[in-house]
């Protein structure tokens, strides 16, 4: 198995060798220690076939999102299983940026969203505007766009739309966040995508 984006605290690597698989995390943030690779998907050595991939956002930084996720398909066994956790950054309208940043942190425990806040407060720009301009500085690929190159090249076996940001909010489980999505007042912006090797 590989986890894409396993990031530095090793992602699900652990748990998976605790239970027994044999598991690669990729990642330039990796630990360093045996079963990672510090380095970006594109260029990390892959074994020929796996079982099952995973990647926990990380497609909508890549460069090219249809050749890593053509690697993908190569890396993964016929009828083998790719799991990815994605964000659709398109989707974090104003309600749902007000809604996250009146949910935020002490400054000392700033974290992305504090740094989007602060960074939309200082532009001046209406949050539409410097959303896009921030999604583009920093090359993000929509939700849309990644889930049409999974389709394209996958077999699509469950889709759903979650919470997304209560990891970096103070005082917010994930039964808040979904609590607020279902009453109409924020966004789902998680993807959560199974796909099969055709």
């Amino acid at each position: 198995m590989i986890d894409i984006g396993c990031g530095p605290l090793g992602g699900f690597v652990p748990m998976l060798h605790a239970d027994g698989y044999d598991a690669v995390g990729i990642d330039p943030q990796a630990p360093e220690e045996p079963h990672y690779q510090r380095i970006e998907f594109e260029r990390a050595e892959l074994p020929p076939q796996v079982d099952a991939l995973v990647a926990s956002t990380s497609l909508h930084h890549v460069a090219d999102p249809a050749d890593v996720i053509d690697r993908i398909t190569t890396t993964v066994r016929s009828g083998g299983a790719v799991v990815i956790v994605e964000w659709a950054w398109e989707k974090f309208d104003e309600r749902t940026a007000e809604w996250c940043f009146n949910r935020l942190g002490r400054d000392e425990e700033a974290g992305w969203l504090q740094r989007r806040r602060d960074e939309w407060l200082v532009s001046g720009h209406e949050w539409p505007s410097y959303l896009r301009g921030w999604a583009e500085r920093e090359a993000l690929h929509s939700g849309d766009v990644l889930l049409r190159l999974l389709d394209e090249r996958l077999e699509r076996r469950a889709l759903t739309h979650g919470p997304y940001f209560f990891p970096d909010l103070a005082g917010t489980t994930e039964d808040d966040e979904q609590t607020a999505i279902d009453a109409g007042q924020i966004q789902s912006t998680r993807i959560d995508y199974v796909g099969t090797r055709r």
